[in-house]
């Protein structure tokens, strides 16, 4: 009597697709296509979508043994996270971000340097400023030693260490770091939104040095340029767009610019009615 192939075979798996006793095979996720719905949730500013759509591919990359898709994913979730101030569950995905960095053996890469930028930044959100200097200093030698790095990349990096610096009071150096972001945000494809956000920080960064009536000249030329950048023509009024200006808005409010703070807040309403 004949022996039929599956009298030999093992059957496949039914999560993997593959037999049993096979070395699995890798199946990316469609990252592109994960971002460019994330980006339509956000441009409706539909946080929930955002982590449910997260979560799902998630999930889809762990089973799919893809690595690379998973760290893409978990760093979304520490901005999305420390976007909607989940601490718990930024910290969660900083670990296992992480951890896989180290198990992947990725320590000296541009996708790690991303990652420590993201854990540091969230980590800074919610207060552990010294634990994120040192992520923020990893993230810098990578990037640094980097050729043809994006100039975003460069000058977040700069921006958001700045940040921290300032939260430890160590003003100097942060200010060094605020102008090293602005020079490398010139060279950015449409980085005056980026720059803008410099320039609030650094008026933030005066008071907090000298306090409001001392500063108040310096204050006011950083909230100018930072008005110039936001009104620039060229740069494209997006969903992003849309969230610069409803993240600048609250600083040109605090500082007495109400009439700016309105006509930003309208800008943004406008665009994510469109959305």
């Amino acid at each position: 009597m004949p022996i039929d192939k599956e009298d030999y075979l093992e059957p496949n798996c039914v999560l993997c697709g593959e037999p049993f006793g096979a070395e699995p095979k890798i199946r990316p996720v469609p990252q592109q296509r994960i971002m460019e719905k994330v980006d339509e949730y956000m441009s409706r500013r539909d946080y929930a979508g955002v982590e449910r759509h997260l979560l799902y591919w998630l999930e889809e990359a762990k089973l799919g043994r893809d690595e690379k898709g998973e760290l893409m994913i978990r760093n979304e979730l520490i901005g999305h996270y420390r976007k909607v101030l989940d601490r718990e569950n930024a910290f969660r995905q900083i670990d296992a971000a992480v951890a896989l960095i180290d198990a992947m053996d990725y320590a000296d890469t541009i996708s790690a340097g991303t990652t420590y930028v993201n854990a540091a930044t969230a980590m800074n959100a919610f207060g552990e400023n010294e634990r994120a200097i040192e992520l923020f200093r990893k993230a810098r030698a990578v990037y640094e030693s980097a050729p043809a790095l994006k100039p975003e990349l460069l000058g977040g990096l700069y921006n958001n260490m700045a940040l921290t610096l300032v939260s430890l009071g160590r003003f100097r150096e942060a200010d060094e770091l605020y102008r090293n972001a602005l020079e490398t945000m010139a060279r950015a494809e449409n980085g005056a939104l980026e720059q803008a956000i410099t320039y609030l920080n650094m008026a933030n960064a005066a008071e907090d040095e000298s306090g409001l009536v001392d500063a108040a000249e310096t204050i006011d030329e950083d909230l100018s340029k930072a008005q110039a950048l936001l009104d620039t023509p060229s740069v494209p009024r997006n969903g992003y767009y849309a969230f610069v200006c409803e993240k600048c808005a609250p600083t040109f409010a605090y500082y007495g610019w109400f009439a700016y703070e309105a006509e930003l807040n309208e800008r943004a309403k406008t665009l994510y009615e469109r959305a």
